[in-house]
């Protein structure tokens, strides 16, 4: 059985007491370690975001955080609430949109969100109340007396996201909301996120995709593999690279190799080579002038010929992969198996 440790000690350099607090969350299905000793601290009224692929135990960790796992190790407590000895009383303040949309397709769009909020305890004419309002923020009034079959993926994403608030959490857990969406519904999704957080309420966000941390993110956590790599905002996750990206792209795919050949010795640790596009990556640092000069007449002296070349500012993709050595979409096509076998683990 697991039994809590102490009450952690708050060094956190955060001004204010953290609303989510997690030291050294361990959990493991059969051989598989979902999580490493996981650390995290949120400040309140912020979006903190745990950036990483399939796999690397983000949804582990906020099914803990969320009460709806034990640890192993470790301890947690969200806003004062220890996740296991406290779970009645925090489950009263938080609210969770996991990734599909756990609504029922057969009830309107108001019968759903009614439901939740009589889950909630609320009196009937409360729970009336809270889901109207609701529906009306999430653009979904027209709709209300439609069942839910009938709605759009994004429809359904925002009132899976309006049940999460029916109860008017002060920490919601969004567990790679936009997956699946197409980019007009995520761009909906990410305004509706923004507002929330100009309401007061703290939102921990799961996602893989890099520009949705970039975009949302106060403070971002990296995960790899069951642990915390790096954290801090996205500037300072950038600056890890220490300055600007040298982007090549050759005109001749089957001369690739040879440009990455005559580029890569410029930089320490070499850069990035993608056959499919092209592209070839070099972290630059502050030298990014110089190095352009000195790629251009390398590649010119070996008769290859480009489409384009250009100095960037790096991107939280290029964060990744100077920290693992790999790119989140070659962690996804590396280990499919391994993410499905987790994600089978972990859900119910």
């Amino acid at each position: 059985m697991f039994v809590a440790p102490a009450r952690p000690r708050y060094d956190s350099p955060m001004s204010e007491r953290p609303i989510i607090l997690a030291e050294g969350l361990r959990k493991s299905f059969g051989d598989v370690h979902a999580l490493r000793g996981v650390d995290l601290a949120v400040a309140p009224g912020t979006v903190f975001g745990l950036l990483g692929p399939n796999g690397a135990g983000k949804t582990t960790a906020v099914r803990i955080l969320t009460t709806l796992l034990h640890p192993d190790g470790g301890r947690a407590e969200v806003d004062g609430h220890d996740v296991v000895r406290d779970a009645e009383a925090l489950r009263r303040v938080i609210g969770l949109a996991g990734q599909a949309a756990a609504v029922d397709p057969n009830l309107t769009g108001f019968e759903n969100l009614e439901m939740v909020g009589r889950l909630y305890h609320l009196p009937v004419a409360e729970a009336r109340r809270r889901s109207r309002e609701v529906l009306e923020r999430f653009g979904l009034a027209d709709a209300a007396d439609r069942p839910a079959r009938t709605y759009s993926g994004g429809m359904r994403r925002r009132l899976d996201l309006g049940a999460s608030l029916v109860g008017r959490p002060k920490v919601l857990f969004l567990d790679e909301p936009t997956t699946g969406l197409d980019p007009r519904s995520r761009i909906e999704l990410w305004d509706v996120i923004r507002e929330l957080v100009k309401d007061g309420t703290t939102l921990l966000l799961t996602t893989q995709y890099l520009e949705e941390a970039d975009v949302l993110a106060d403070r971002i956590a990296v995960v790899d593999l069951g642990a915390v790599i790096a954290e801090g905002t996205a500037d300072e996750l950038k600056a890890q690279i220490g300055g600007e990206v040298l982007e090549i792209r050759v005109s001749e795919r089957s001369r690739v190799a040879e440009a990455a050949g005559a580029v890569l010795g410029l930089v320490p640790g070499g850069g990035k080579v993608d056959n499919n596009t092209g592209e070839v990556t070099l972290p630059v640092g502050g030298n990014g002038p110089a190095i352009l000069t000195e790629a251009v007449r390398r590649l010119d002296a070996a008769g290859i010929t480009l489409s384009d070349i250009a100095l960037r500012r790096p991107t939280l993709d290029d964060v990744f992969l100077q920290l693992t050595g790999r790119e989140v979409r070659e962690v996804e096509r590396a280990a499919p198996g391994r993410a499905r076998r987790r994600r089978r683990e972990v859900e119910p």
